[in-house]
């Protein structure tokens, strides 16, 4: 069955912020990991840098509504506790 008129444009629209939001997820994830790995090898410089990038991008996501905004500030805070337990 075919799609027709506003359906049809409101199904392009979806794929294309769902491919959006794809990608924006698919960063914050790299980043968090990058992180997670300096972290475990204790280098407190890179995981700095890490943790700000991640910040950055996962405050960007929640400004898209790619996150809630609740769901970022839960992760930030966590990402946060792990790099001040570094010693």
């Amino acid at each position: 069955m075919e799609v027709k008129g506003s359906a049809a444009k409101r199904q392009r629209q979806n794929e294309s912020h769902r491919m959006r939001n794809r990608m924006s997820k698919s960063a914050v994830r790299t980043e968090t990991k990058k992180f997670m790995e300096a972290v475990k090898n204790n280098d407190k410089t890179t995981a700095e840098k890490e943790l700000h990038s991640v910040i950055k991008m996962m405050d960007t996501a929640a400004g898209k509504n790619v996150y809630h905004k609740n769901t970022v500030a839960r992760k930030k805070s966590r990402l946060s506790k792990m790099f001040n337990s570094l010693a």
